[in-house]
């Protein structure tokens, strides 16, 4: 089977069957489900009595196939399906989230301290020294996951109601790895000024504010504004949380070809609000040669059609003025990065760059080449799904960023937070576990999150947003 179609576990469901207790009843529907292109997985018996056997079997499905894997069942004698359960649903049935108290109340006593009076006597002392707020509240430890649900990953504009699981997913993410609370905020605007003016309002109860999913270019100017009007940490995760990984990821790959970022060619496909942010990053790396590339080919000072913040990106990149088509452009490149959509180069592109090119084809789910084309052409190969080496994955930024400026009240996560956080990644795979296949840490490995809070909580400091 193609493996850039494997099953994966979510899109699986538990099937609850009924099978005749007679030898070959559960291989004919073992043999079934195979037969579908799908993998099993648990196996469990829920009641055996007398002449039918109740089992649990998890199947991961390749999705579209399910119906008709259930049509093959019906027709297998011995075999009656009871209940399907889609497992990823289960897990989001009642939301992945909750509020829960960190001290009991037991008592009179306890509640006293806790709410009305003794609580009055803590207001009266942050109103008088605001700042305490960090310790004698959560804010200190709380995140605001903000979006409206416009530009929500592989589905687009589908709303706030909709996009309310994946902001979900988000402040899960936040806690389970790095102990940090985040609170999802879905918006019903799409306007510019009524999102400002919102997170506006409710940042005095966050210590950060986490934007997530809001369509390009209305997301720069919304984090440019919150970034000048706050006094606390603000960061566009599908920005510069993409820019962060993806830059650990081209210092590792760059280790592993033996290339110096100042001697090499990078080509930026795809330049919305991530590609922007991780060609700006690449640059701060120390890249001189970045080209970024749209669906009208190279951006270049002065073409006509570019809007202001692609005309800005323009004049700090393409030093050599480079025009036309990717497959012009892409001539002896050293690193191709896609921020782009599906099937956009191809292996003579690929065959057209410099000895050892780096590909990190990113679009999701679909990449701008698949990997099974290009890994013989390539000397290192990334991509943003996790059934491939080498996933390129925000959830390896944005908790340990958050956890090292909160940890220091900062201000503000600066240039210089967002590149310590990106060596700390990629120091993360020593030089003698670095190979072509292992170029970006696990994200359940967990000494990324300590060493990206301590690099930023550090370049912090050094840049003088710390607080505490």
């Amino acid at each position: 089977m193609n493996r850039f179609f494997l099953p994966q576990a979510s899109n699986s469901v538990t099937l609850r069957v009924e099978l005749s207790n007679q030898p070959g009843t559960l291989a004919r529907l073992t043999s079934a489900i195979g037969q579908h292109g799908a993998n099993i997985g648990d196996i469990e018996i829920i009641q055996a009595e007398g002449p039918v056997l109740t089992r649990d079997v998890t199947v991961y499905s390749l999705g579209g196939n399910l119906e008709a894997l259930m049509s093959t069942i019906k027709r297998l004698d011995g075999i009656r399906v009871v209940n399907v359960s889609d497992r990823t649903f289960l897990m989001h049935r009642g939301g992945k989230i909750s509020v829960d108290s960190k001290v009991p109340i037991r008592s009179r006593e306890q509640l006293s301290m806790s709410y009305t009076p003794g609580v009055a006597r803590v207001c009266t002392a942050i109103h008088e020294h605001p700042e305490q707020a960090y310790e004698l509240t959560s804010k200190g430890n709380m995140v605001a996951v903000v979006t409206d649900g416009t530009a929500v990953l592989g589905l687009g504009d589908i709303g706030p109601e909709a996009a309310l699981p994946v902001m979900e997913g988000k402040a899960q993410l936040f806690k389970e790895f790095a102990g940090v609370n985040a609170f999802p905020i879905c918006l019903d605007t799409t306007d510019t000024e009524a999102i400002i003016e919102t997170v506006k309002r409710i940042a005095p109860g966050f210590g950060g504010i986490n934007l997530e999913d809001i369509s390009a270019p209305r997301c720069f100017e919304i984090e440019k504004r919150l970034k000048a009007e706050l006094d606390i940490p603000v960061f566009h995760d599908d920005q510069h949380g993409t820019a962060v990984v993806t830059t650990a990821a081209l210092i590792n790959a760059l280790r592993v070809v033996g290339k110096n970022p100042e001697d090499v060619k990078v080509i930026v496909m795809g330049v919305g609000a991530a590609g922007t942010a991780v060609g700006k990053m690449i640059l701060d790396l120390g890249v001189t040669n970045l080209i970024g590339v749209d669906r009208n080919g190279a951006l270049v000072r002065g073409r006509g059609d570019l809007s202001d913040d692609k005309q800005a990106f323009a004049m700090i990149s393409n030093p050599h003025l480079e025009e036309g088509s990717i497959a012009d452009v892409i001539r002896g490149a050293d690193v191709f990065v896609g921020l782009s959509g599906p099937n956009l180069i191809t292996v003579d592109d690929l065959k057209s760059m410099a000895t050892d090119p780096i590909v990190f084809a990113m679009s999701n789910p679909d990449p701008e080449i698949a990997p099974e084309l290009a890994f013989e052409h390539v000397a290192v190969m990334a991509t943003g799904r996790s059934d491939y080496p080498n996933q390129i994955n925000n959830v390896l930024c944005f908790p340990g960023i958050f956890k090292g400026a909160l940890a220091c009240r900062a201000s503000d996560i600066t240039e210089g937070m967002k590149l310590a956080a990106a060596h700390a990644i990629a120091q993360a795979i020593s030089d003698d576990t670095l190979t072509a296949e292992f170029i970006i840490p696990s994200v359940f490995d967990p000494r990324v999150v300590e060493n990206v809070a301590k690099a930023v909580e550090a370049a912090a400091r050094a840049e003088g947003v710390a607080r505490s």
